[in-house]
Parts: C-alpha cells; sequence; structure tokens
C-alpha cells in the first residue's frame, strides 16, 4: 500500500538537501543530445499552431540563429510545414524564462546537484540589449546578440570555470535571499554576488580589453536580473530529485507557455495536468496597459515549485514593489497561505520575519485542493505582440489542473490514499 505520508517527506528531504553548483557551459547539442531540427520550448506540450506571439517570434529567432531559415518568413514557414520537432525544456531537464526557446546551437548553462545526483541546464540571459528571444525578438539585433552569447560569452564563462572549479549557486542563493532576493523577480543581490565571483577570472579568461569589457558590462551592468538563469538551473536540479517518487502528492514540475499553465506531479510520472494560463496582475510601464499584456508565460514558475518566488515574498520587500502587492501585510499573508499547501519548510532559505522559518517547500496537490489555496507567482508580463517586457506582477495559478491531479493519483493509488 502506498505511504504518501513517507514518500512526501521524502521529497521534501530531497528539495531542502540539495546544493546544486554551476559546472560547464555546453550547448544544447552536448547537455540535452538535441538533434536535427528540435527545439525546446517553454511550458507544457504545445504546437505551432497553438503558440502565442512572443513564443512564435522566440521559435523564428532560434531558426534563424541555427541557419535552418534565411528569413522570419522562411523560419514562420518551416514552423508552420511541421519539419521542426517541438518539446518543453521540461523533457529533456531544462528551463526557458519566458517565451524561452533552446536550439542544438544554443549555449546553456549546466547545473549539477551532488547530492541527488541530477542536472539541469538554461541559456544564459539574451540582454540587456532591448530585444530578447524569451519576449519574440527576432530581429538583426537579437540574433547578433545570440551570436556574440556564443562565440564571446560562452568561451568566456566556460573558461572561467575551468580555471576556478564549480561555483557552488546553493550557498550564493542562500546568501543573496538574506539580502533581499525572492529568487524569481528579484536577483539583484545574487547577480552582484555572481558578478563579484566572476570578474578576476573573467579578466584573466579574456585579455583582450575590447572583448572584455562588453562582457563584464553584460554581467555587471543594468541587468539585475541576470542571475535569474542560474536560479532556475538550480532550482530545477533540486526538483528533478523528486520526478517519479513513488506515491507523492508533491508537485515536481509549474510552468507556462504563454497559452496554458500546466503542472506534473512527483508520484504520477511524465503526464502533464494543464488549464488556460492566468492573467497576470501587475504594474505596467509607462505606456503600457492590461490590454497589451500576453497570458502567464514561462518556466520561471520552478522557482516557486522549489519554494522561492512567489511563495517567499514576505522575505523580499524590494519584489513587493516590483510586482505590486498591495502591502507588506499582503505578501506576508500571501507566504503563510502559501505553507498551508505545502509539505514543509526550508532551512536553506530562512525567512527573518516569520522568526527564521524556512521558505513554504513542496506543494501538496491534496492540500490545494482540499484548502481551495493555489500557489502564486511572481512574475515579469510580455507584451502579447510586440517583443518587450511591459511589467512584473503576481500569477494566480488556475485550480483546475491541481484537481485533475488528483484525481489521477486517485485512480492510480486509490481512492483512499489520496
Amino acid at each position: 500500500m502506498a505511504d504518501i505520508a513517507a514518500a512526501n517527506r521524502e521529497a521534501l528531504d530531497r528539495l531542502c538537501r540539495a546544493r546544486p553548483a554551476w559546472t560547464a557551459v555546453r550547448s544544447g547539442r552536448e547537455a540535452l543530445g538535441l538533434e536535427g531540427r528540435t527545439l525546446l520550448h517553454a511550458g507544457p506540450p504545445i504546437e505551432w499552431a497553438r503558440m502565442c506571439w512572443p513564443m512564435r517570434g522566440a521559435v523564428k529567432a532560434a531558426a534563424l540563429f541555427e541557419g535552418w531559415a534565411r528569413t522570419a518568413d522562411e523560419a514562420e514557414a518551416l514552423a508552420a510545414s511541421g519539419d521542426i520537432a517541438f518539446a518543453p525544456c521540461h523533457s529533456r531537464g531544462a528551463v526557458g524564462p519566458m517565451a524561452g526557446v533552446i536550439s542544438p546551437g544554443t549555449p546553456l548553462l549546466v547545473v549539477e546537484d551532488a547530492v541527488n545526483r541530477t542536472t539541469a541546464s538554461s541559456f544564459i540571459a539574451d540582454g540587456p540589449w532591448g530585444h530578447q528571444l524569451r519576449f519574440g525578438a527576432h530581429g538583426p539585433e537579437t540574433l547578433n546578440g545570440l551570436r556574440w552569447i556564443r562565440d564571446a560569452v560562452a568561451p568566456a564563462l566556460s573558461a572561467v570555470l575551468e580555471r576556478e572549479g564549480p561555483i557552488d549557486l546553493a550557498a550564493l542563493m542562500a546568501q543573496a535571499f538574506t539580502m533581499g532576493d525572492e529568487m524569481h523577480m528579484r536577483n539583484a543581490a545574487a547577480t552582484g554576488l555572481l558578478a563579484r565571483r566572476l570578474a578576476a577570472p573573467l579578466v584573466a579568461a579574456v585579455p583582450d580589453a575590447a572583448r572584455l569589457e562588453p562582457i563584464m558590462r553584460l554581467v555587471t551592468r543594468d541587468n539585475d536580473q541576470f542571475f535569474l538563469a542560474w536560479s532556475m538551473c538550480a532550482a530545477k536540479a533540486a526538483a528533478r530529485s523528486i520526478e517519479g517518487l513513488e506515491a507523492s502528492t508533491v508537485v515536481c514540475t509549474m510552468a507556462r507557455n504563454g497559452v496554458e499553465f500546466g503542472i506534473r506531479v512527483a508520484g504520477l510520472g511524465e503526464p502533464w495536468f494543464t488549464a488556460p494560463a492566468s492573467v497576470v496582475e501587475g504594474v505596467y510601464f509607462p505606456g503600457s496597459a492590461a490590454g497589451d499584456a500576453n497570458l502567464d508565460t514561462g518556466d520561471s514558475a520552478i522557482m516557486e515549485t522549489y519554494g522561492l518566488g512567489g511563495l517567499a515574498m514576505a522575505s523580499s520587500p524590494a519584489v513587493q514593489k516590483i510586482v505590486g502587492a498591495k502591502s507588506w501585510e499582503d505578501a506576508l499573508a500571501t507566504t503563510r497561505d502559501m505553507g498551508e499547501i505545502c509539505v514543509g519548510r526550508n532551512p536553506l532559505f530562512p525567512i527573518a520575519v516569520l522568526g527564521g522559518e524556512g521558505t513554504p517547500t513542496g506543494i501538496d496537490i491534496r492540500r490545494v485542493v482540499k484548502t481551495s489555496i493555489v500557489p502564486k507567482i511572481t512574475t515579469a508580463i510580455a507584451h502579447r505582440a510586440a517583443p518587450r517586457m511591459i511589467g512584473a506582477g503576481i500569477a494566480t495559478a488556475p485550480m483546475a489542473p491541481f484537481v485533475a491531479a488528483l484525481r489521477a493519483f486517485a485512480e492510480r493509488y486509490g481512492a483512499a490514499r489520496a
């Protein structure tokens, strides 16, 4: 007979003991085994015909970057023809922020958790120039930036790791958390700490000042969210440790593709449970409004899956302003609510205002359905028809996937156990 309580204790232990470290930079071909015309996308499975505008733009950028097409029109025709195979990033142990797409030639961060023996990957932040693949940009500026990441930034970062060895992301994130980062929509402290670790080795690895300066600007200037790719990789490596954990009702994946929101559950394996993606409630940049916004998008909800982001809002006064929380009391109440739907807390990330309790960790589908409390996700907001970010806010996960997952769990393990 399935012991759900024991399985969930094991899930919490694996999440809390995870100690991810950044170990390498490799291409999608090397790290994930991507071959031919294969693209990985953010969120649950989706075909080209149903993709939102930002994701279609990202697909076109990837096709142009790979040389599969010469123009945006050719790239669109190729995608529509069925000659490109699409799969979720999560299906290969990867994550893509916003409308993120990974191709065989994409340079990827490789993160390993030696404790749980898992790995995860994501692409290096494609900014801070204005037009980023993750928001659907696919023009010359975007393509030049992607090539520069491949040809200059990735080799430099790889050289740093060869000189310095793995970088302990768990320790870095724990320190940044005490400095006000909730690790999803605020990564300013973590970005600064990473820049400090990289600065001197980069100078040694890139002796040409003309080549070094733009790399240092990418790492250090006007790019406070630079660390998000690392934090997402770390969270994914941790969450992979519970994938396939028999009898566990803990969520191992939450993701959005701009059309649907989906979850996977540790004890249910590969199946996705989906519902329409949410409208993000938030703060818009001047000149933008709710009518311009795409629905909730991206794999960055892996941060909440790991117990950070929206689950840890009480720890970050700065993020409360970024995402438009009504008040500090509201943020505190949100974190307390999230504690009601989680199996435990992670001592690696203590919340001072809650007496040092760790962040709520291990979202339990049974508790979500029983309490009618759903996860809150801090997130950026993408324009629905232009390649840019237009604000930030809080997305409320739909209830339907949790209900469907609980029904599937009951069918597999027995209604009495669920």
